[in-house]
């Protein structure tokens, strides 16, 4: 496995290999062993969430404020542009975000530890979104924070278009506003 940092360096980059030959091809999309060797992280995953977006769907940015979720995060068919962004108030890199695009054909993998909240933007027609959680969901602990917040400036690739919504995402507070990690 390939592992890179993005510009947050505890967000990082995962890139299995890949074994292609004339009947198709072969990864492992998870091994523990793995894991911990490339990127030093002792993690317990409790929770598998597979979602289905159609173009310009924009989910996000989630978190939990109780019992913070570290995901790994990949896309099985479609492609889509994955964001983090670091809520950690005492970090010096609060409110900064890292971006990365994410496809079925690349294999690669996103983990974004906890303290981070999360969301990304359907690309293609469709996109099939899995990932990992070390936490369950609580839906008493979910917040959200407004895509477009200009504190926050991530650079969404939409080409002029309007993203679609969930009716929470398009009323999410600003960062300045939400709650966030201390």
């Amino acid at each position: 496995m390939n592992v890179t940092t993005t510009v947050l360096p505890e967000v990082l980059m995962l890139d299995p290999a890949v074994y292609r030959d004339a009947r198709g091809l072969f990864t492992e999309s998870w091994n523990r062993r793995t894991f911990h060797d490339a990127t030093g992280s002792a993690v317990d995953f409790v929770q598998d969430n597979h979602s289905r977006s159609v173009r310009h769907v924009l989910r996000g940015i989630h978190y939990q404020v109780e019992r913070p979720q570290g995901k790994l995060v990949r896309v099985t068919a479609g492609a889509v542009f994955d964001v983090a962004v670091d809520l950690r108030r005492s970090s010096p890199n609060f409110g900064r975000w890292a971006g990365v695009e994410l496809t079925g054909e690349s294999f690669r993998q996103l983990w974004i530890p906890p303290g981070f909240g999360h969301a990304f933007l359907v690309l293609s027609d469709t996109a099939d979104f899995l990932y990992k959680t070390t936490d369950y969901r609580h839906a008493e602990h979910e917040r959200c924070i407004r895509w477009d917040d200009e504190s926050i400036g991530i650079d969404w690739p939409l080409g002029g278009q309007s993203p679609l919504l969930a009716p929470k995402d398009a009323v999410a507070p600003r960062l300045a506003q939400a709650q966030t990690y201390s």
